[in-house]
C-alpha cells in the first residue's frame, strides 16, 4: 500500500501522472478494450494492440472534459487500458476450451465464473510482476527497437506539441468515424439481418474432394489487415490458401501418403453437402497442420532469441536490486519500481490462488501441486520470451499462440508421465496453459508500455500500479462477456469460431481423453514449418524485403479461410494508400486509428447485439427478406467498407496527395 500512496502523491513541482482522473479513465477504457478484444479474438482468432487508440482517446477526453491533462497522465491512461486488452487475448485463447471439453457448463456457474476471474487475475498479475525485475534488462537494451512502444511515444509527444494550439482533432475523429462504421455494420448484419457476415460456397470435386471459396464481410477484419500491414496480411492469406485451396482438395492423397508412413488419419463421418464437408474437414483435420507449424514457430521464436535471453539472465543475476529493491527514496523518479516486498507478496498470493483453483478443478492435490510448479516455471520463462520478442517485433506480432501450444504440449507430457489422465488431466493442462498465456500476453504489453514510458519520462512504479489496476478490473468482466457471447452466438460456432480454444480442447482430448489426434497432419505442419523457416533464411540471405515469417502462415492455416480474405484486402489498401503519399507513415497512422475505431465499434456492437439476443430482442429481425436481396446488399456493403477505408486513409495535401505512385 505504501507504493500506491507514494506514487499517487505528486512531488512539489513534479508532473501530474497517477491522478484519479487518469486512472479512472484508464480503467474504463480497460473494460471497453477488454470486451472488444474478447469478441474480436473469438471471431478472428487474433487481437490488436490498444495502446495508440487508447492514447488518442485519453488525450481527447482529458482535453475536452478536464481542460488539460499532461503527457504522463495520457501515458498512464493507455497503460491501464492496454493491460485489459492484452488480458483478453490470454483468456479467449484458452479458457473457452474448458467449456468445449465439458469441464464447465458455461461461464456463469460459480465454478466457471470464479475460475475465469481467478485465471485472468493471477495470470495477468504474474505477467506484470515477473516482468518488473526484467525492466532494465529489456527496456534499456539498445538492440531492441520496440516499434510499437516507440510509435506510441511519438503519438504522446505529438499530442503534447499540439495541445497548446488545441490540435485539429483529426486523430480522435478518425477513431470515432471508424467506430460508427463498425457499429453500423454490426447492427445491419447481426441485428437487422440486412447483410450476411460472409459469402461462401463449396464444390465437390469427386472422390471425397471439396473446394471451398468464400470471404467474410467484416470491416473489423479489413481493419486488422490495415493495422498489420501487407506483408503479414499476405502471409496469413498464403497460409489460408495452403490449407483450404491446396491441402483440402488433396486430402485423400495426403491421407494415403501418411498411411503409408504408418500415420493414418483418424476415421471421420463427413456430411455429403460440400459446404458442410469443407467445414468438417477444416475442423477435424486441416487445422492440425497449423498446429504443427505453430509449434515449430514457437520453438523457433524461442531459439531465435536465445542469445538475448541468455544475456538477460546474466544481467538479471548480477543485479542485487533486480527485485525492485531500488524503488525507494533517493532514487530518481524515472527509475522507481514497485518494491521487492510488494512483488513477492502479490506473486505468492497469485501462486496460492492458482494452487487452490487447481485443487478445486481436479480434486487431486498431487495434480494441483505438479500443475502449480509447472505453471510458475513456464510463466516466468515465457514472460521473458514474450518480453524480448515484443521488443524485437512489437506486441501485435508476438507469437503467443505458438508459445501457449508449446506450454500445453509440455504440460500434457509432464502430466502423462506422472500418470494422470481423463478429465482431471485435461483441466490441469488447460489451467496451466491459460495462466501461461495470460502471463505472456500481459508481460509483452507491460514491456511495451514501460518502453513508451521511458521515452516520455514516466515513473515505472506508477505505470506498474496502473497495469495491476487494469488487469484487476478487466478480469471482472471476462466471465460475463464470455457468458453473453456464448449464450447468443455459441463459442466454437461459425459465428464465433474461437480457433485457438478449439485447438487446445482437441489437443487435451487427444492427450487425456478418447479423442484421436491426426498426428500425421501435425507432423506435416511441422515439416511445412521447417520448410518455411528454410525459405525465410534464404530470402534473408538474399536481402529480400519480403520474408516467409512462419507464425502468420501458421495462423492462416488454422483460421477459417474467409477471415484471411478481408485481412488481405486491408493490407492491400494500406499498401496502396502508402504508395500514393509522400509521407507513408502519416497515412498508415491515420489508417491504424480509423481501423482501431472500426474494430472497437464492430466488436462492442457485437457484444451489445449478443445482449439483445439473450434478452429476447435479438435478430435478424428482417430475416424474411429474399436471399438474393440480402446477398446483393452484402456485396454492396463489402464494396462500401473498402471505399470507407480508402476515404479515411486518403493522402492529405501535406502527405503528398496527387503525387505519382512510387516505383
Amino acid at each position: 500500500m505504501s507504493d500506491v500512496k507514494e506514487a499517487a502523491q505528486r512531488p512539489a513541482g513534479g508532473p501530474l501522472e497517477l491522478t484519479a482522473r487518469a486512472l479512472g479513465l484508464g480503467l474504463v477504457l480497460s473494460v471497453v478494450m477488454a470486451s472488444a478484444n474478447v469478441y474480436l479474438g473469438l471471431y478472428a482468432g487474433m487481437t490488436v494492440s490498444a495502446s495508440i487508440p487508447a492514447a488518442v482517446v485519453g488525450m481527447l477526453v482529458l482535453r475536452t472534459f478536464f481542460k488539460g491533462g499532461t503527457t504522463l497522465e495520457t501515458n498512464l491512461v493507455q497503460t491501464s487500458a492496454s493491460a485489459g486488452e492484452s488480458l483478453a487475448a490470454g483468456i479467449i485463447f484458452t479458457v473457452p476450451a474448458l467449456v468445449m471439453v465439458g469441464a464447465w457448463q458455461g461461464f456463469l456457474q460459480t465454478e466457471s465464473l470464479l475460475g475465469t476471474t481467478a485465471i485472468a487475475f493471477a495470470g495477468g498479475l504474474l505477467g506484470i510482476l515477473f516482468m518488473i525485475p526484467m525492466r532494465r534488462v529489456f527496456v534499456e537494451d539498445p538492440e531492441l527497437p520496440y516499434p510499437e512502444g516507440v510509435a506510441c511515444a511519438a503519438v504522446l509527444e505529438a499530442g503534447a506539441r499540439a495541445q497548446a494550439g488545441a490540435g485539429d482533432g483529426g486523430e480522435a475523429r478518425a477513431i470515432v468515424r471508424g467506430g460508427l462504421l463498425g457499429g453500423l455494420f454490426k447492427l445491419l448484419g447481426g441485428w437487422l439481418g440486412l447483410v450476411h457476415g460472409g459469402l461462401e460456397g463449396a464444390f465437390g470435386l469427386g472422390g471425397g474432394r471439396v473446394l471451398f471459396l468464400g470471404s467474410d464481410v467484416s470491416p473489423a477484419l479489413v481493419g486488422v489487415g490495415a493495422i498489420v500491414g501487407l506483408e503479414v496480411a499476405v502471409l496469413i492469406f498464403l497460409g489460408g490458401a495452403l490449407g483450404w485451396l491446396v491441402l483440402m482438395p488433396l486430402l485423400p492423397e495426403v491421407g494415403s501418403m501418411l498411411a503409408s508412413l504408418g500415420l493414418p488419419l483418424p476415421p471421420a463421418e463427413l456430411p455429403a453437402d460440400p459446404l458442410k464437408r469443407a467445414w468438417a474437414l477444416w475442423s477435424g483435420q486441416i487445422r492440425y497442420v497449423g498446429v504443427g507449424a505453430m509449434a515449430v514457430g514457437g520453438v523457433a521464436a524461442i531459439w531465435k532469441v536465445r542469445g538475448g535471453l541468455k544475456r538477460a539472465v546474466v544481467q538479471l543475476a548480477g543485479r542485487r536490486e533486480a527485485l525492485g529493491a531500488e524503488g525507494g527514496e533517493g532514487v530518481p523518479r524515472t527509475e522507481r519500481d514497485l518494491s521487492g516486498r510488494t512483488i513477492l507478496f502479490w506473486s505468492v498470493l497469485s501462486v496460492l490462488l492458482m494452487l487452490g483453483l487447481y485443487v478445486s478443478f481436479t480434486d487431486h492435490v498431487g495434480v494441483a501441486l505438479l500443475s502449480t510448479v509447472v505453471m510458475v516455471a513456464m510463466s516466468f520463462f515465457f514472460v521473458a520470451v514474450a518480453s524480448y520478442i515484443v521488443g524485437l517485433v512489437g506486441n501485435s506480432n508476438s507469437p503467443v499462440s505458438g508459445m501457449t501450444i508449446t506450454a500445453l504440449l509440455f504440460t500434457g507430457a509432464m502430466l502423462l508421465v506422472a500418470g494422470y489422465e481423463g478429465l482431471e488431466g485435461m483441466v490441469a493442462a488447460l489451467g496451466v496453459a491459460a495462466v501461461v498465456c495470460c502471463a505472456a500476453c500481459t508481460s509483452g504489453d507491460v514491456c511495451n508500455d514501460l518502453k513508451t514510458g521511458a521515452l516520455v519520462g514516466a515513473t515505472p512504479r506508477s505505470q506498474q500500479i496502473a497495469q495491476i489496476a487494469g488487469v484487476a478490473v478487466a478480469s471482472l468482466v471476462m466471465a460475463p462477456t464470455l457468458a453473453l457471447l456464448h449464450e447468443a452466438y455459441g463459442i466454437g460456432s461459425k459465428a464465433l469460431p474461437a480457433p485457438q480454444a478449439g485447438l487446445f480442447a482437441a489437443l487435451v482430448q487427444g492427450f487425456f481423453g478418447d479423442g484421436q489426434l491426426p498426428w500425421g497432419l501435425v507432423g506435416l505442419g511441422a515439416l511445412l514449418g521447417l520448410l518455411a523457416l528454410a525459405g525465410d533464411a534464404l530470402l534473408a540471405s538474399a536481402g529480400s524485403r519480403f520474408r516467409l515469417h512462419l507464425m502468420p502462415i501458421a495462423v492462416g492455416i488454422y483460421l477459417p479461410f474467409g477471415l484471411s480474405v478481408p485481412i488481405l484486402a486491408g493490407g492491400l489498401l494500406d499498401w496502396w494508400m502508402r504508395r500514393r503519399a509522400a509521407d507513408p507513415d502519416a497515412v498508415h497512422h491515420r489508417g491504424v486509428l480509423f481501423a482501431s475505431g472500426v474494430i472497437a465499434g464492430e466488436s462492442l456492437l457485437g457484444v451489445a447485439v449478443a445482449g439483445l439476443t439473450v434478452a429476447g430482442l435479438g435478430g435478424p429481425i428482417l430475416s424474411g427478406l429474399g436471399h438474393g436481396l440480402v446477398v446483393g446488399l452484402t456485396a454492396v456493403a463489402a464494396v462500401g467498407i473498402l471505399l470507407a477505408f480508402a476515404a479515411a486513409m486518403r493522402p492529405r495535401p501535406s502527405d503528398g496527395a496527387g503525387t505519382s505512385p512510387q516505383a
